[in-house]
């Protein structure tokens, strides 16, 4: 009895020609907008894009009024960076929980999966950075006994 041995690279053609993918249509409402909720540590974006001239509002505030540090509203501006789609979309979102920081890592997730629905062949370019990944980090609670949620209170020998 012998064993037929089977390459790895005959294995991903075969699965390749096996099962071909549909394409993925984009998700739009009536008035052709895509919307998604981003989350970070306890922040979570409510975000709503659509084809406009590059305006982001959040809580109704101008983004530069929002977060005032330029790294933040860096950090906003990402995926449209990696996508080449700079000043393509309004961006309309509702931020809540955790602090500045979490907020806007949370509104970057919340546009990146926007732009994902709107647009599903962007889906490689957003992955591949990271941004369609949830950062799944939260605060750690405080147990019983225990001064913080790892810190112990000082041994006293006497």
């Amino acid at each position: 009895m012998v064993k037929k041995t089977v390459t790895l690279d005959e294995l991903k053609q075969e699965t390749a020609e096996a099962a071909p993918v549909a394409p993925r249509t984009p998700k739009k409402d009536a008035l052709g907008r895509s919307q998604s909720a981003g989350k970070k540590k306890n922040a979570i974006a409510r975000v709503i894009i659509k084809l406009g001239s590059g305006k982001i509002t959040v809580n109704g505030r101008s983004v530069e009024n929002y977060f005032p540090r330029p790294v933040l509203q860096m950090i906003i501006n990402q995926p449209f960076a990696v996508t080449n789609r700079e000043g393509q979309f309004d961006v309309q979102c509702n931020v809540c929980g955790g602090g500045l920081s979490g907020q806007a890592y949370a509104v970057r997730h919340g546009i990146s999966r926007c732009l994902d629905l709107f647009e599903p062949e962007l889906h490689t370019a957003l992955k591949k950075a990271g941004f369609l990944t949830r950062d799944s980090r939260i605060v750690e609670r405080k147990k019983p006994g225990l001064s913080k949620a790892r810190k112990r209170f000082q041994f006293s020998k006497r």
